[in-house]
């Protein structure tokens, strides 16, 4: 009997002291961003599945694109669609499953502060061009009127790995500063102008953590599950919005259209509700599969976790994907040979 298990960095280490692996094995790599609903769902998919084996590593999403490109692994999990480079190298069509959409947060550790710190894009943004240097500067303290800024050097924390999420946090910085977009860019791995670096969501939030006076950008379930304080952040519209599913489903309601391929940025929604540093993650499967119990696996895993699994995201502060994207997604699922 096969059996499903994760394995991630996030997974409890009991879970590495299994059974010897089944001979049909999928295995799995890629974005640590969506990875506490992975294992969710997984241990979900087992209980009803037990001739599905799927092995996971939440490595970060530029790893998992390395790995399926390399042919090591049978999907890739990410936060940024293909570059028409990566596309290439597959040599062959991939399909981009959209599975669940998350919010990325400024998580901080300012000793003794209290209320919700709050903080507009351009303050966000010089912060991490390194031309506002103390949390008592006036871009913030404008944005937080009567809160008790300490005039302490801020201590700024960016991923070292190339990053679905980093991509997502410079993807909005390029839309909201221009002195971002021309002198750093959008993409997986930038040169970053200052700051400490920390390994996938989990280490950046560690590193904030253990660092006073520290900001950081993680996934929003990293913050919650670490307790850790993240700012409000003001969007397009001029309105400050805590991130939370709804923040992250009015920004996807409020964006364009969902294009054929699935690629689609939502950060800097418009919409007054619309959390700004907001994302689909996606799971990216070969258009061809040859073996044919890993093909049966894998498309049965998909059409579960885009209909049953969907109740699941809201728990953990993920978005469900929309009900007219996933009818979209099922005729995908036919499509794969």
């Amino acid at each position: 009997m096969k059996i499903l298990v994760l394995t991630s960095l996030l997974a409890l280490p009991a879970l590495f002291a299994m059974p010897a692996m089944a001979a049909d094995t999928i295995n799995a790599a890629g974005a640590t961003f969506p990875a506490p609903l992975y294992q969710l769902w997984f241990g979900e998919y087992k209980m009803a599945h037990s001739d599905v084996r799927i092995n996971y590593q939440a490595v970060g999403s530029g790893a998992g694109v390395r790995q399926l490109i390399a042919g090591t692994v049978d999907f890739a999990a990410s936060d940024i669609p293909l570059t028409d480079e990566q596309t290439k190298d597959l040599k062959g069509k991939t399909f981009h499953f959209p599975m669940t959409m998350g919010a990325v947060v400024l998580t901080y550790n300012i000793p003794q502060l209290t209320g919700n710190l709050k903080l507009t894009p351009g303050a966000i943004a010089g912060m991490y061009l390194g031309t506002i240097k103390n949390w008592d500067d006036p871009a913030i303290k404008t944005a937080n009127p009567g809160m008790k800024l300490p005039s302490k050097a801020i201590e700024i924390v960016h991923r070292s790995d190339a990053s679905g999420t980093s991509f997502v946090f410079t993807d909005y910085l390029a839309k909201v500063s221009l002195e971002w977009k021309s002198k750093v860019g959008a993409a997986a791995a930038v040169s970053w102008p200052t700051g400490l670096s920390g390994p996938q969501n989990a280490g950046v939030a560690g590193l904030v953590k253990q660092t006073p006076y520290s900001v950081g950008y993680v996934e929003l379930t990293y913050a919650i599950q670490n307790k850790m304080a993240f700012a409000d952040v003001q969007n397009a519209a001029g309105k400050f919005v805590t991130a939370s599913f709804k923040g992250v489903s009015e920004a996807a309601a409020n964006s364009k259209q969902m294009p054929d391929d699935f690629k689609v940025s939502i950060t800097n929604a418009p919409g007054a509700a619309s959390y700004p540093i907001s994302t689909f993650t996606w799971i990216l499967i070969p258009g061809e599969i040859k073996d044919a119990a890993k093909k049966k696996a894998i498309t049965g895993f998909l059409e579960w976790a885009l209909t049953t699994g969907q109740k699941d995201a809201e728990g953990l502060q993920y978005a469900q994907v929309p009900k007219a994207v996933v009818a979209k997604e099922q005729k995908q699922i036919a499509l794969i040979k």
